[in-house]
């Protein structure tokens, strides 16, 4: 078996690219294409990177006179350092559902996926799911996506971030059918400035029903007007959610509070 072949095989049965081997190196997808191919070489540098990363000796890795050692287990720690960039794997044993209980995957340049139950990495996406970019039922990240989400920018279900975009959203910024925030797009909103297609409550209110400080509205009740004008307020709420009284009574108490 020539050099090419034996390379071609360790990275196969890693399941790896030939970018992602280009990476850990440090050398272009080209230049591993070419040494695939034959075409080209690696330099004595590159070979020992290769034979590091695979654990295999040199001398196999050139010639292929040794065995490769046995493969290592599903368990996995993995720390590469290649020309002052790093990198960390780690994947649990156990799975469910074809997925790792745990997949933790970072690297300092470039986007690396974490794929399992408990997903931790630059780009995570896992029942549970933490990272720069993140999707899962439970997620936190910059950018999040979830049923459940925290981030900077989150959109899901529940949406708790600077931006939240859900049903239900709670941030500097939120949209969604329940906003609650400093700037508020919702059909029921309350907060500082609050656009709503049904009820509003807050500082500065625009909707059907305003309840607030200043608003404007098919009706406004003025939080200024004393406690008759905020029961009638209360009353109005009511009224216009019909049969979500949960929802009725938390306006209504955000009312006391605004």
């Amino acid at each position: 078996m020539e050099f090419q072949h034996r390379l071609y095989d360790l990275r196969r049965k890693a399941g790896m690219s030939q970018e992602e081997l280009a990476t850990v190196v440090g050398v272009t997808r080209q230049a591993v294409q070419k040494w695939e191919s034959g075409a080209s070489k690696p330099d004595m540098e590159n070979l020992t990177a290769l034979a590091r990363y695979f654990s295999v000796s040199l001398d196999w890795l050139i010639t292929g006179t040794e065995a490769p050692p046995a493969a290592p287990p599903v368990q996995t720690i993995v720390n590469h350092y290649c020309r002052q960039c790093w990198e960390y794997e780690y994947q649990s044993q156990r799975t469910l559902w074809g997925l790792p209980l745990v997949h933790i995957h970072f690297r300092d340049r470039g986007l690396v996926r974490a794929r399992g139950i408990i997903a931790l990495g630059n780009v995570a996406t896992g029942l549970i799911s933490c990272g720069i970019f993140s999707t899962g039922v439970l997620s936190l990240g910059v950018l999040s996506l979830g049923l459940l989400s925290l981030g900077c920018l989150a959109a899901g279900l529940a949406a708790l971030g600077c931006v939240a975009i859900g049903t239900i959203a709670l941030g500097g910024i939120a949209l969604g059918w329940l906003g609650l925030g400093g700037l508020v797009y919702a059909v029921y909103g309350a907060g500082g400035v609050v656009e709503a297609t049904e009820i509003a409550v807050g500082a500065v209110t625009h909707a059907p029903l305003s309840i607030g400080w200043e608003g404007t509205g098919s009706q406004f009740f003025s939080l200024q007007g004393g406690p008759a004008e905020v029961q009638a307020a209360a009353d109005a709420i009511r009224a216009a959610c019909g049969n979500h009284s949960w929802l009725a009574e938390f306006l209504v108490s955000l009312t006391n509070m605004v």
